[in-house]
């Protein structure tokens, strides 16, 4: 079970001022190629990671499914497994291939959505692209917290977002309000994930 914070802030003016408050934190930035490229109804999809998306350096199968978000806290069954670059990009190219992928979420799936086979084969429903930036929290802030701000491309808009995993929902959603209100940046708590925003075809609160 992934449990995260998930603060949505309203623009990139707002984003700006974070990332500048957190940058002496920072410890990376990622930008998947392509973070959904195949998906079901399951919210299930291959991501691909590196700055080309046709030369992948990595990438993964992952399904999150039975997603439940309240008061800004996510919780979400989430399977997550490697796969052959090459592979992924075959798939990419032709979704109806990950069902014949030697794969235990390519068979959860199949059983549990009957999504898969021949009568059923995965459809490519498109893609959205994810830059996220990681920062760890220093001593006195909320020490050993790692952040993620999101700043997500849709077709119809771009979606600002922090999120944070904890085992502690609570007390982690405290230390992240207390930074927002420090440095100066609205907030509200997200309703709906990104997978949700990119099947409405609109940013949702």
């Amino acid at each position: 079970m992934e449990v995260e914070i998930k603060l949505r802030l309203p623009d990139a003016a707002a984003h700006r001022r974070l990332s500048s408050f957190l940058a002496p934190r920072l410890l990376r930035t990622d930008a998947p190629a392509r973070p959904l490229a195949a998906a079901t109804a399951a919210q299930r999809d291959v991501r691909l990671y590196g700055t080309d998306d046709r030369d992948p350096s990595c990438a993964v199968l992952m399904l999150k499914h039975r997603p439940r978000i309240d008061a800004g806290v996510s919780r979400v069954e989430e399977v997550m497994e490697p796969l052959d670059p090459a592979l992924a990009l075959t798939c990419v190219d032709n979704p109806a291939r990950l069902g014949a992928v030697d794969s235990p979420i390519v068979r959860l799936v199949s059983d549990e959505y009957g999504v898969g086979g021949d009568k059923a084969p995965f459809v490519c429903l498109g893609g959205f692209r994810n830059t996220r930036g990681v920062y760890e929290l220093e001593e006195g802030e909320g020490q050993g917290l790692v952040l993620e701000l999101d700043e997500t491309h849709f077709d119809f808009g771009t979606n600002y977002e922090l999120e944070c995993e904890t085992a502690e929902p609570d007390q982690a959603k405290e230390v992240l309000e207390r930074l927002l209100t420090v440095a100066g940046v609205p907030y509200e708590y997200s309703r709906s994930n990104k997978f949700a925003c990119f099947m409405a075809g609109k940013l949702l609160p």
